[in-house]
């Protein structure tokens, strides 16, 4: 990264705006600078942000995330304990510390539904979802006995 520093008439040119401009938006917060005596400095990278141009450390493919809901009817308090422990439990061993998995579950013992919540990489997401159907399938599933009772 550049310690590069630029004055406000230097950005001013660089962008084809008045100074008064790069004033303005260096007052309101748009733009990131430093006072040095009288004068501002602007870093080369907060110049970047504010163009919108990509920092050269994220120039890898940008982090993708989703949100799936998952709801399961049929699932008594235990069950819905039993089926939490195991899918958190997953996830938590397989998670990858620079993106983390963020799972929540909701049980309502009205109407004996589940819910998960999962907020993470598509990747992680998928593998997850597919612990859950893998837990869920068929006769040998977890919930085997509950909804077949039921």
């Amino acid at each position: 990264m550049s310690d590069e520093m630029y004055s406000v008439e230097q950005v001013a040119n660089r962008l084809g705006l008045h100074v008064r401009t790069v004033r303005g938006y260096i007052r309101s917060g748009r733009l990131k600078a430093v006072r040095i005596g009288k004068q501002y400095r602007i870093a080369r990278a907060d110049l970047e942000e504010l163009t919108g141009k990509p920092r050269p450390s994220s120039a890898g493919a940008a982090p993708v995330e989703v949100s799936s809901i998952v709801q399961i009817d049929g699932v008594d308090r235990a069950a819905a304990d039993r089926l939490s422990t195991l899918v958190l439990a997953g996830a938590n061993s397989a998670s990858n510390p620079a993106h983390p998995l963020r799972i929540q579950t909701v049980h309502d013992e009205e109407r004996n539904r589940m819910k998960f919540v999962i907020l993470g990489g598509a990747g992680a997401t998928a593998e997850v979802l597919q612990l859950i159907e893998a837990v869920l399938d068929g006769d040998n599933g977890l919930l085997s006995e509950e909804v077949g009772g039921a």
